[in-house]
């Protein structure tokens, strides 16, 4: 793992990197004041909706699927998968977030059955390629995220490892993209930092796509620098995606003012 050892406290070193404390707390102030906006206090499960839809969206592009739905309300399989897994992230503890939280190995297999059911055969649908590398990686982050590990530093640095990991390692080899960032929502969500998941920070990775994937290989890379670029970025994203549920939002309220005079 490129960010991950088997030492007792494997994550702590990450916040000492230049620029990273201070780039999570500005990320957890963006959403703490997404959460506050007046239509977030209760009608949040209609602008959790809405960011869920354009997340799936902008992650299926970034797997090389479409942003639309396709003519004659065909999806692209790519699209079709983004927004099952989407729909499988809505609910809190009674979707995906709560077995996350129980036993993560079982939601990401969930997750690729999910992304990938359009693109692969049934038998390879949650089953992560037969290596003992991957099994051993995946197992300390399945341990690192339910662990004091993961507990002692910000959810956006966790949030950041989880989803780096599993670019660098594509564990499927198929829809590994669209479920990496999938777990980093559910990270921000299980962890209580975007609890309802309002944040849309895969439309800036779209958006940055160029950086996104420079980012991702100084990550897999394993040095400071490259560890620096991926964290940093990965707050950019939450940040923005912060600002985008607050326009989400500020929206929907106008739209229900308008309708009720």
């Amino acid at each position: 793992m490129a960010a991950v050892t088997a030492s007792a406290s494997p994550l702590a070193p990450l916040i000492e990197l230049p620029g990273v404390a201070e780039a999570c707390e500005e990320a957890r102030e963006a959403l703490g004041r997404a959460h506050r906006h007046r239509t977030n206090l209760r009608g949040w499960p209609a602008t959790a909706a809405e960011s869920a839809l354009r997340g799936a969206r902008a992650s299926s592009v970034l797997d090389g699927g479409s942003l639309q739905l396709a003519e004659g309300d065909e999806l692209d399989p790519v699209l079709a998968g983004a927004l099952r897994v989407a729909e499988a992230l809505e609910g809190g503890e009674t979707s995906l977030v709560g077995v996350w939280r129980r036993a993560p190995l079982q939601a990401l297999a969930r997750l690729h059955a999910l992304a990938a059911a359009d693109l692969v055969d049934d038998d390879r649908l949650g089953r992560p390629r037969v290596d003992a590398e991957v099994g051993q990686r995946l197992a300390l982050l399945a341990d690192i995220v339910t662990g004091s590990a993961g507990q002692a530093v910000p959810a956006a640095v966790l949030a950041a490892v989880a989803h780096g990991e599993l670019l660098t390692l594509a564990p499927f080899g198929s829809a590994d993209g669209v479920v990496a960032r999938a777990v980093s929502r559910l990270v921000t969500m299980s962890s209580g930092l975007d609890p309802h998941g309002l944040g849309v920070p895969e439309v800036y990775l779209m958006r940055q796509s160029g950086d996104y994937k420079a980012a991702a290989r100084g990550f897999a890379s394993g040095t400071p620098d490259g560890l620096t670029a991926w964290l940093l970025l990965s707050c950019r994203a939450l940040h923005a995606g912060a600002r985008e549920a607050l326009s989400i939002a500020h929206n929907m309220g106008s739209q229900t003012g308008s309708q009720q005079n």
